[in-house]
């Protein structure tokens, strides 16, 4: 994901980015030009009067493919909302679990590394496997399988009398939060955006931008070529940003950090469970000792 500051207009402005629209979308521009060029052409030079069309029902289409492309951006970053809200979820999912751990195991218990391992493990895995991008031998699914470790592990130290009854109990929340994490980014992941929606909107563009200029060539002239140019790349542009953000769980440059969020997992769960914490009650009874002693002074 790209980090910027929203407040800087003149640099957003004039900057430009691997992932721009304009690089993307300029040989695309070049051609629509050209057409706009040769329409304007024809109709300014060739044909009479009498044949030369009018923009007016054109210009009613304009409104109409606006507002689709208004629902399909806001579908597209509902999407990408969704996906970070569940990677927050997992985050606080992963560090609330860490914490009970830390409360309910001996500090030099040796089930602590690996519950750090586990819970770090299912934030890398789950990263890579929304991202396909590691392979899953005999068509395990990696994320299911940690956490069905994770849950062996648990239940290991609830018979073995390391945990009690009532603990154990209260680590199934975070326990079966992280499937249900799973689930709904596997839900984005594989749910696109429906294929016959996706096809008219794009055919809704090219028919518009192909037409445009054979509406506007006669009352613009030569300037149809410049102003065809500027609405299709608008036009093109928000269909390219709304494909790019409807899967957040890729490598673009607009996608979702999961890679930085699972790191960040990893580091929280160390820093929790392998660490060795001081206890509130001995920090408070230094700090009267300390304060004790000034006042003495």
């Amino acid at each position: 994901m790209i980090n910027y500051n929203p407040k800087s207009w003149w640099g957003l402005i004039f900057k430009f980015h691997k992932s721009d629209t304009f690089r993307r979308l300029l040989p695309a521009m070049v051609s629509v030009a050209s057409f706009s060029a040769a329409v304007a052409f024809i109709d300014h030079d060739l044909l009479p009067d009498e044949l030369k069309g009018t923009n007016l029902v054109h210009s009613l289409l304009g409104f109409v493919i606006s507002l689709l492309l208004v629902f399909r951006t806001n579908t597209a970053y509902e999407r990408w909302w969704e996906g970070r809200r569940q990677w927050g979820a997992l985050v606080n999912t992963t560090r609330s679990l860490a914490l009970k751990c830390n409360a309910f195991l001996r500090p030099d218990h040796s089930s602590r590394p690996i519950i750090a391992k586990h819970l770090a493990a299912y934030a890398a895995v789950l990263h890579e496997h929304l991202r396909d991008g590691s392979p899953q031998p005999g068509g395990t699914h990696r994320p299911n399988f940690i956490a069905a470790s994770l849950w062996r592990e648990i239940d290991r130290l609830h018979r073995e009398g390391h945990l009690a009854a009532v603990h154990s109990l209260n680590l199934n929340h975070e326990l079966t939060s992280l499937t249900e994490i799973c689930g709904a980014c596997e839900r984005i992941k594989k749910t696109p955006i429906p294929y016959s929606y996706s096809l008219f909107i794009k055919k809704f563009i090219f028919v518009y931008i192909v037409t445009m200029p054979f509406c506007f060539a006669h009352e613009f002239g030569y300037w149809t070529v410049l102003f065809t140019t500027f609405v299709f790349f608008v036009l093109a542009s928000l269909e390219l940003i709304a494909e790019e953000i409807e899967d957040p769980f890729g490598d673009a440059a607009n996608d979702l950090p999961t890679e930085d969020l699972a790191t960040m997992i990893a580091a929280n769960v160390g820093d929790i469970l392998l660490k060795k914490w001081p206890s509130a009650g001995a920090d408070a009874s230094n700090d009267s000792v300390r304060r004790s002693r000034a006042s003495a002074r």
